[in-house]
């Protein structure tokens, strides 16, 4: 079943599937594709996109099919009204083999000495986009960066990116993907037009994962939607044992928050300490059961539930500091098992 690429450099890949930039069909997401292709056709598309939302839910595959659209036809409306490229088209051909002179991808690099991903996007990283913008542009004459994710950019990369935006280049369009905007520089924001990718309906996110695990039974499907979010690469990843099994260990903490297990808790640490990206899955699992949980109680009409809403709030944040600083997931959890008692006791969910 899916895991995630044993490759660091091509990181967002879930082992099994295509990558997004191998992905001509994107389900779900008709209004900010509408948006995007309405701009481009017209030949008045902004210098730069902001793609916001959740992981999982299909930012990437946007990203790679404007740059397709961009790189085969630029802005005119010679292409498809859907942005959509033939595959057999030499751009869209490139763009899969990641062979594209006119096309840079900036993530997180590999560090040298330890051969994994560094924990931030580093200003060396940007700096490529002066290089790059300044080269003469290829056959379709255009030039498409896409900066995957914007929120792993440490400040000095954000002010080096800050720079590009405020003199684009002709030609050329930036494409960000950030997964919590609100943390990005407002100055950036605000040099961007934003397209807001929302969670993945379940009659969409069924379809996809028909397509994609063809061989699993209908009600797996249904349970995988379920717990999903909406997202097809959180279903995905939830598809494998160890993805289910971090779920299930997600809603354990927080069906036992008064009393949780603390030798459980320090036995699931070293878990996913030996884990790839171990404590970062379960931040995810984590903030989405609670984030369902709290959805369900304001719809059945319970109060009280601010200080749930808040806990949520800075358990993600927690989980996201934790990862970006490599903290042992011992301690974070831990941490977090005694915020999630403190609220539990004053109300369950």
């Amino acid at each position: 079943m899916a895991k995630q690429s044993a490759d660091p450099s091509d990181s967002d890949r879930i082992e099994g599937f295509a990558h997004p930039r191998e992905i001509h069909a994107l389900f779900g997401q008709d209004e900010a594709l509408g948006r995007a292709a309405r701009a481009i056709r017209s030949g008045r598309p902004p210098s730069a996109w902001l793609i916001t939302g959740a992981p999982g839910i299909g930012k990437a595959t946007l990203a790679y099919r404007i740059a397709r659209y961009l790189l085969a036809y630029g802005t005119t409306d010679a292409g498809a009204a859907d942005l959509s490229v033939p595959q057999d088209h030499p751009a869209a051909r490139q763009v899969a083999a990641a062979s594209h002179p006119g096309l840079l991808v900036l993530k997180r690099a590999v560090n040298p000495k330890t051969g994994k991903l560094m924990s931030v996007l580093s200003v060396d990283e940007i700096r490529k986009l002066a290089g790059f913008f300044g080269m003469t542009s290829g056959a379709g004459g255009w030039r498409v960066a896409i900066v995957d994710t914007a929120d792993d950019m440490n400040d000095n990369a954000a002010n080096a990116l800050l720079k590009m935006l405020e003199e684009p280049p002709a030609n050329a369009m930036l494409l960000l993907l950030s997964h919590a905007p609100g943390r990005l520089l407002p100055t950036i924001r605000s040099r961007c037009q934003r397209l807001e990718l929302r969670p993945l309906d379940d009659g969409a996110l069924e379809k996809m994962l028909a397509r994609e695990l063809p061989e699993m039974e209908a009600g797996e499907r249904a349970s995988l939607t379920r717990v999903a979010g909406g997202s097809i690469g959180a279903a995905l990843t939830l598809a494998t044992g160890e993805g289910a099994a971090l779920a299930q260990e997600a809603d354990r903490l927080i069906d036992n928050a008064r009393e949780p297990d603390l030798l459980a808790l320090l036995s699931l640490g070293e878990k996913l300490f030996r884990m790839r990206d171990g404590l970062e899955q379960f931040g995810e699992f984590l903030v989405q059961s609670l984030s369902d949980r709290i959805r369900a109680k304001a719809h059945g009409g319970a109060a009280g539930l601010d200080r749930w809403v808040a806990l949520q709030e800075r358990i993600g944040q927690g989980f996201g500091r934790a990862v970006g600083l490599n903290l042992e997931p011992r301690q974070v959890l831990l941490s977090t098992a005694r915020d999630l008692s403190r609220v539990a006791r004053s109300g369950g969910l």
